[in-house]
């Protein structure tokens, strides 16, 4: 009987250690939030702008397919007895927190694209009255 319960603690403890990390804990993960503190160039706002665009894009998909679910327990409430209820409140739920990451994370990008946009601009003021050589990008003349 405690061998039964020390496997089942310890498959229940690696499946939540190799479970994959959502879009919604990315603003909460060190690494990601480290990379929005540190980003100085246009290309790192560029890049945090991609990086939330697709976890919106991934978490409004999520929501689709829980909206999908959801309409089939409410269609089908009777096939499930008495979880029907559960099913449905616990589906509603995750639709709700998939829209409202979703939500998050595209103001989060539109943020990112903003300053990305803003550098570009004090990039351009900086070379104003000055002529960009075009054969050599690197390379202005006065």
């Amino acid at each position: 009987m405690n061998t039964r319960i020390f496997f089942a603690v310890l498959s229940i403890g690696l499946l939540a250690a190799c479970a994959q990390m959502s879009p919604h804990d990315a603003v909460q993960n060190p690494t990601i939030r480290k990379a929005a503190q540190n980003a100085r160039t246009r290309s790192d706002h560029d890049a945090l702008s991609r990086y939330f665009e697709n976890a919106a894009r991934e978490m409004q998909t999520k929501a689709a397919e829980q909206k999908e679910l959801l309409e089939h327990y409410e269609e089908k409430g009777y096939l499930y007895g008495r979880q029907a209820q559960d099913l449905k409140s616990h589906t509603a739920a995750l639709v709700r927190k998939y829209e409202e990451s979703a939500e998050e994370n595209v103001k989060e990008a539109a943020l990112h694209r903003q300053m990305a946009s803003e550098m570009a601009k004090r990039e351009f003021a900086g070379r104003e009255g000055k002529v960009v050589d075009v054969s050599k990008p690197s390379k202005i003349r006065n």
